[in-house]
């Protein structure tokens, strides 16, 4: 099963991930002021254990439409994985007021303190 998994199931959905970033990237040439593309980079990023730059993506996604509700839960798992809970509470409550409670509800059920 290792070969099978190394060498052609890792293999294949690396080059399908690079594909993807890619298509975002140039997403993101064509409408700069759009936050969507950050968000999806930012997925993908996370995926691959880029945190530091997902996490610039969302911030610049919330950045671009501050009620971006789908990049504050983002923003939200990050920051409460990270222990911040201050910022974790923060994206919730903005992603709240822009009509998801996800991450209010994610927060809450780990008792992430307030």
């Amino acid at each position: 099963m290792g070969f099978w998994r190394k060498e052609v199931i890792e293999f294949a959905l690396n080059r399908e991930t690079f594909h993807h970033i890619q298509e975002q990237l140039a997403w993101i040439e064509r409408e700069p002021e759009n936050p969507h593309p950050y968000k999806n980079l930012a997925q993908l990023y996370r995926i691959e254990g880029r945190q530091e730059e997902a996490l610039g993506l969302l911030l610049q996604a919330v950045r671009l439409d501050s009620a971006f509700a789908e990049a504050h839960v983002e923003l939200a798992e990050i920051y409460a994985i990270r222990g911040d809970s201050g910022a974790a509470w923060r994206h919730a409550r903005a992603a709240e007021t822009a009509g998801n409670r996800s991450a209010i509800e994610l927060l809450g059920r780990h008792r992430v303190p307030e």
